[in-house]
């Protein structure tokens, strides 16, 4: 974890941000559009690789700047677009809904519930 001189978690949501474009491009041969895997399966790798990768510490940081949380946002709409290989006029909303995945705010009011508890 990691913050800057002003005490906000750009820095972090950067590091992160890194992390997570490196991760998926590794993984790129499997969740991306010319995958044979299944949407299912593609969902279980980026529920068990990736998600952890920006949950971690989330009960501290989700709870900074919208445009923090709006930047893991933006990069796990790209990653489901490429799971399911969807046109650019699918709505994100629809994806999502369809996908049974959580928006990233949606996530970090849930975990900022059970951390209080």
């Amino acid at each position: 974890m990691n913050l800057d001189t002003k005490l906000k978690w750009n820095e972090h949501i950067k590091k992160k941000k890194a992390e997570l474009n490196i991760k998926y491009r590794q993984l790129y041969w499997l969740l991306g559009r010319n995958s044979e895997l299944s949407v299912e399966n593609k969902i279980r790798i980026y529920n068990q690789i990736l998600k952890p990768v920006w949950t971690y510490g989330i009960q501290i940081w989700g709870c900074s700047r919208k445009t923090n949380v709006k930047q893991i946002q933006i990069f796990q709409n790209k990653v489901l677009r490429g799971i399911v290989n969807a046109p650019w006029y699918v709505r994100n909303s629809d994806l999502h809904r369809d996908l049974r995945i959580e928006l990233v705010t949606d996530v970090t009011k849930k975990y900022a519930i059970n951390h209080n508890l």
